[in-house]
């Protein structure tokens, strides 16, 4: 059977593919191979331009051609980098062997080619490349994807502030909100998720077979190699990597700054599962409808379906993706002694994980941008609950010292019908000022929405 769309084993590589098209190039092992590529060369360089005696700075032409190989890398180089693996049966050797490969017919390259992978164990280049990875699959694809769902709910936020809508707590009729702050709490919630993404320090080492320059100062003992190790981590990108120095750690890297970032993501994505139920239920309620899509059948024998299919595909996915990142956060911190290998083919999985969350966060992007306010039908649930006004009657009553009032509220009110009439009768009862009873009968279960209109807007 070939491999295609339609026989893929995971969905993100076949039914979703088309969806994951940005994340493709960071998280497959394209991009993990183009990252080691860049980590080897960067590594190189500075090997150059360390002062070693053995190891003249390279040429500015030489340096031209080796970051080329970086900026130009293609899937044709992953191919040859697997030909040799199959050989090697080491992915890390195979990558040395590929660099030194395109040394050929370049004598200043091929006589200094035994510094590439110089005193490095295969862990030095694979966190940094997960590392690498990590930044872009973040900074490209998961945030402006959470970006674009603020920037949708902030937009109907904003544009339904001061639409009343019944709240219900517990499921029950309880104190009017507006659609706005609805989503304004989202909004809120989210950005702040956000934030704590984009706030986590990217790490990487690179110190060698146990973390202590044991093979770097065997070469050359009276230089700084922890410092040099420093500068190509943090130096910018070409010629660094533009990283987070860790200083300490065994063979790997202790994997504790993935574990806060998946942690972020997961906590993200939580927020967006919240969402999506409650989006699930305001459409089954009749509060939104949604824009109908030529030749779409919403029941294979029910013709008038129009199902909430985009907030269900991203409840899934959302679940789906938070299983890997709370695995990957619990499992990667954890190395037995100096080293084990169980982190390796976990690893491998850190883009099925975002790539779960990607999709889950354009479904729920089109969902969103189907909604259509039905404001019919949120003032017909509003009309039908007066009862949620004997929160503010009562209320009124405390503050003018009226006893009982909770229990009088509660004895007319709870678990009853309650009509405008009823409570109007009420009102005009209560031993209050005059201009405190005019203000609560004009009031209705539309406008008892306090600031949540301001609110709304404020976010």
């Amino acid at each position: 059977m070939s491999l295609s769309t339609i026989t893929a084993l995971s969905p993100l590589d076949g039914r979703y593919s088309n969806k994951l098209a940005a994340l493709r190039p960071i998280m497959s092992e394209h991009g993990y191979m183009h990252r080691r590529v860049q980590v080897e060369v960067a590594w190189f360089i500075a090997l150059s331009d360390a002062g070693f005696a053995e190891f003249k700075p390279l040429t500015t032409g030489a340096r031209a051609y080796l970051l080329g190989l970086v900026k130009n890398f293609s899937e044709a180089d992953s191919a040859a980098i697997k030909d040799i693996e199959k050989t090697t049966n080491h992915d890390v050797k195979a990558v040395e062997y590929w660099i030194k490969s395109k040394f050929e017919a370049r004598p200043e390259l091929e006589k200094a080619a035994e510094f590439v992978h110089f005193a490095c164990t295969s862990e030095d280049i694979n966190n940094t490349s997960h590392a690498l990875q990590l930044r872009s699959g973040r900074d490209q694809v998961v945030l402006p994807g959470l970006d674009r769902v603020v920037l949708k709910l902030r937009e109907m936020a904003h544009a339904y502030a001061d639409v009343p809508m019944l709240s219900r707590t517990h499921g029950q009729t309880a104190s009017p909100t507006t659609v706005g702050k609805e989503m304004a709490n989202v909004v809120v919630r989210l950005q702040a998720a956000c934030d704590r993404i984009a706030a986590v320090k990217i790490l990487g080492k690179m110190n060698g077979a146990v973390g202590n320059y044991n093979a770097h100062m065997s070469a050359w003992p009276d230089f700084d190699w922890e410092t040099f190790s420093k500068k190509v981590i943090e130096t910018p990108e070409p010629l660094g990597l533009g990283l987070t120095f860790q200083p300490y750690s065994i063979q790997i890297e202790p994997h504790d700054y993935m574990a806060e970032l998946f942690d972020a993501v997961a906590r993200a994505n939580t927020i967006l599962v919240d969402l999506s139920r409650d989006i699930w239920g305001y459409v089954s309620l009749g509060y939104f409808k949604q824009r109908l899509k030529a030749g779409e059948i919403g029941s294979s024998t029910m013709p008038h379906k129009v199902n909430p299919i985009d907030f269900e595909n991203a409840e899934g996915n959302l679940g789906l993706a938070n299983a890997l990142l709370r695995h990957l956060s619990e499992k990667l911190p954890i190395s037995r002694w100096q080293r084990d290998l169980t982190d390796s083919t976990v690893l491998r999985n850190m883009g099925v994980a975002l790539g779960y969350a990607a999709l889950a966060y354009a479904s729920l992007l089109t969902g969103l941008n189907k909604l259509e306010l039905n404001e019919e039908a949120l003032a017909e649930d509003l009309d039908a609950a007066w009862e949620v006004l004997a929160e503010p009657i009562q209320t009124v009553m405390r503050r003018f010292g009226v006893q009982g009032a909770y229990e009088k509220l509660k004895e007319v009110t709870r678990g009853k019908t309650v009509t405008a009439e009823a409570l109007h009768g009420l009102i005009r009862s209560l031993e209050i000022p005059q201009e405190e009873k005019d203000r609560l009968l004009a009031m209705t279960p539309g406008s008892y929405t306090g600031k949540a209109a301001a609110l709304a807007r404020r976010a």
